[in-house]
């Protein structure tokens, strides 16, 4: 763990060479790091995604978070910006693949950049963890209950995104995935038919399925916190990054 870090909102190029809004968090000492691209959850770019990303520099590796409802809400709450995105139906994937990269090239020309890079998301951030894990070279991924890898989002729902099962056989890098067994997006069957299409292609991953434990089960300030499934979470996040990401 580090206490010096610097944490501050910064300007990245993204998709199609806009410019967004990104919050940088970075350890001011020790080694070479490995960088995470935090991918917020559908309520938005918010203090605890924030948070997450702060704890990430705190354990020696540097994090960036971009903002990717700069365009539909720039300076918008977290509230608002994401009914503005969700009104337009998500985040389009072929954008969230630009923003990601834009984030990626942002770390790497930070001095402590050791040129390994990852993604981590939630919630709907968890498919585009995978998502941009089966577009970009990444070192490793983590997808924690990521919904509409398998299976679309119900009738009714104003999502516009598709199932990306098929995208299985381009995962660049080892998958962590960590997945309530209380769930319905995913669902348990959704999460097996995913480890399924990655055992067909070869493909090196870890899923792990908490009992007593549904949707957001990282997120401590809901209801649906559980404390004992986010910290056996946390700890087998820490135990992944430091085998792919370490100098």
């Amino acid at each position: 763990m580090s206490d010096a870090m610097r944490a501050e909102t910064v300007r990245i190029t993204g998709h199609g060479g806009d410019e967004i809004e990104a919050y940088l968090a970075e350890p001011l000492d020790g080694p070479g790091s490995g960088g995470v691209v935090v991918i917020h959850h559908m309520p938005g770019y918010d203090a605890a995604t924030k948070e997450i990303t702060r704890k990430f520099a705190a354990h020696g590796y540097l994090a960036i978070c971009p903002n990717l409802y700069s365009r539909e809400a720039p300076g918008a709450s977290p509230d608002d910006a994401a009914a503005a995105a969700r009104a337009n139906g998500g985040v389009p994937d072929d954008r969230l693949v630009g923003d990601v990269a834009g984030a990626i090239e942002h770390l790497k020309s930070l001095p402590l950049s050791n040129g390994k890079f990852a993604t981590i998301g939630y919630c709907s951030g968890g498919r585009q963890s995978f998502l941009a894990a089966c577009s970009l070279p990444l070192d490793a991924a983590v997808d924690c209950y990521g919904a509409f890898i398998v299976g679309s989002p119900p009738e009714g729902m104003p999502l516009k995104v598709g199932p990306i099962v098929h995208l299985a056989k381009d995962l660049s890098g080892p998958l962590l995935g960590l997945f309530g067994a209380e769930d319905q997006h995913p669902s348990p069957e959704q999460v097996a038919e995913l480890a399924a299409e990655l055992d067909k292609y070869e493909k090196v991953h870890d899923f792990h399925t908490y009992e007593g434990a549904g949707h957001a089960f990282f997120a401590v300030d809901r209801p649906s916190y559980r404390p004992e499934a986010a910290n056996d979470g946390w700890r087998r996040i820490w135990d992944f990054f430091g085998r792919y990401l370490a100098s």
